[in-house]
């Protein structure tokens, strides 16, 4: 099962990851939300629900009501995964507003709020964000948010797809120079590299 091998948290943009829960980052497509289980394991592993709060809507949910939660969340991958790949290496403005209605819709629903709490160790007080967990939907917000946040604060001439000829993944290349090539230069850049080497040492006919 999918959700059993480790998410992929190399686009460093979270907005990007939840993209890349759909990947080739090797040879076979791999579908990290496949399922209400492999939305559940991903929003854990990227920690952007509490793992008890994941536990309780396990608990709570009715049959099949997670599996169609993971079938708006693929929905809502795709239709961004459409938006990103025809924006980026272009500075995204106003005009691109309309288009991103479904993620304001998303948005809209939220349930989130602020408190004033004590800091783990210190004692200190400190402000944090939060939301009510009401319904499986509530755990498709922290996910909107991470969207909301790579349109509004990433500058989309630097996102860009990994260069490996199979390979799907995307990524914000916040390098100096902006020169990042490869979703990892352990996987797709070690390719490359071997693959030049080969051709420079390939002898001649």
């Amino acid at each position: 099962m999918s959700q059993s091998q480790p998410v992929m948290l190399i686009a460093d943009a979270p907005g990007l990851d939840f993209l890349n829960s759909l990947a080739t980052p090797v040879d076979v497509m791999v579908d990290w939300i496949d399922d209400g289980e492999g939305l559940l394991a991903w929003l854990g592993q990227t920690r952007m629900v509490p793992v008890d709060v994941l536990a309780d809507m396990r608990r709570r949910a009715m049959p099949g009501e997670l599996d169609r939660l993971a079938d708006q969340a693929r929905s809502l991958r795709e239709w961004f995964r459409a938006f990103v790949r025809e924006k980026k290496g272009h500075a995204l403005d106003a005009s691109s507003l309309k288009e991103l209605d479904p993620l304001n819709l998303l948005l809209a629903r939220d349930e989130g709020y602020a408190q004033v709490v004590a800091s783990d160790d210190s004692g200190h007080l400190k402000f944090v964000r939060t939301r009510r967990w009401t319904s499986p939907e509530s755990l498709l917000q922290p996910i909107g948010e991470a969207m909301a946040k790579l349109v509004a604060e990433e500058d989309f001439t630097h996102i860009k797809a990994c260069e490996g000829p199979t390979c799907t993944l995307l990524f914000a290349d916040h390098t100096r120079g902006h020169v990042r090539r490869w979703c990892s230069m352990a996987a797709c850049g070690n390719r490359a590299k071997q693959n030049a080497h080969r051709r420079r040492t390939r002898p001649s006919l």
